[in-house]
């Protein structure tokens, strides 16, 4: 398979999951555990969506790997992995806000985001009727548009961004809110790290920043971002909590001005 053929396929897998989820999410959420903390909570839904994202991937790229936030990893044989995220903002899911997605990538080389090369990305938001797709070197798209970033912003910036479920970790992330709204007209908090990069691939965001997503929050949004112009960057990669921060070239590289310092 191509380049292209490879985001045809995710972008078609991120359909069908993102009906099942939607389609799950009519007939009722059912609560199936816990992650790292009370709030951060995962559904029966999120594990039948990432079932069946791995059962299409096994039948129609039987050597490839996988890395997906249910599952966990499995090593290919071919060079290529799945990086899954099922329900990437299941708190909105549960609560029956619009805000979720389905977020696939393959990546080519070692299942680590900075010894990986993204190939191709879709991001599917059932519930609002929404389809990102990406590939390297053909763009990021959506609905049949090219997606590009913002790259003026007399306003000032409108940026996206999340906090951690830890409570812990609540006082460090609103501190870092109130140095990037030095430079912002507003903050968004949508509650799906994949739609927001998707909206500042297509221009509805002018920049992102959060601390602590896991590489299935971010694989496919990273590399709609870069299609669309923008640029990704990641700071603290060895801690618990990795700082990723994106925009088009003139937010981006001020958000790292003021984040990077307080690494």
């Amino acid at each position: 398979m191509t380049a292209v053929d490879l985001g045809a396929l995710a972008a078609d897998i991120a359909r069908e999951a993102g009906e099942l989820a939607r389609r799950r999410r009519t007939e009722g959420v059912a609560l199936a555990a816990t992650k790292s903390t009370v709030a951060d909570i995962v559904t029966e839904a999120d594990r039948e969506v990432e079932q069946l994202i791995r059962d299409r991937l096994r039948a129609e790229r039987p050597d490839d790997g996988f890395l997906g936030e249910e599952t966990g990893a499995e090593r290919g044989s071919s060079g290529y992995t799945w990086v899954v995220d099922p329900i990437d903002g299941t708190v909105n899911y549960a609560y029956g806000i619009p805000g979720y997605s389905v977020s696939i990538a393959v990546v080519e080389g070692e299942p680590e985001p900075e010894r990986w090369e993204s190939v191709a990305a879709a991001v599917c938001a059932p519930a609002l009727g929404e389809l990102f797709t990406a590939v390297r070197g053909e763009g990021a798209w959506h609905d049949g548009t090219r997606l590009a970033v913002t790259s003026e912003t007399p306003a000032g910036a409108l940026l996206g961004t999340g906090f951690g479920y830890d409570p812990s970790t609540h006082e460090g992330d609103i501190a870092t809110v109130q140095r990037a709204l030095t430079i912002a007209r507003d903050v968004r908090r949508m509650g799906s790290a994949a739609i927001d990069l998707s909206y500042l691939a297509a221009g509805r965001l002018d920049g992102f920043f959060e601390r602590g997503l896991k590489p299935w929050d971010f694989a496919a949004g990273a590399l709609l971002v870069q299609e669309a112009g923008g640029l990704v960057s990641r700071f603290d990669v060895d801690a618990p909590r990795p700082m990723l921060v994106a925009g088009g070239r003139s937010v981006h590289d001020r958000l790292c001005d003021l984040i990077a310092p307080a690494r």
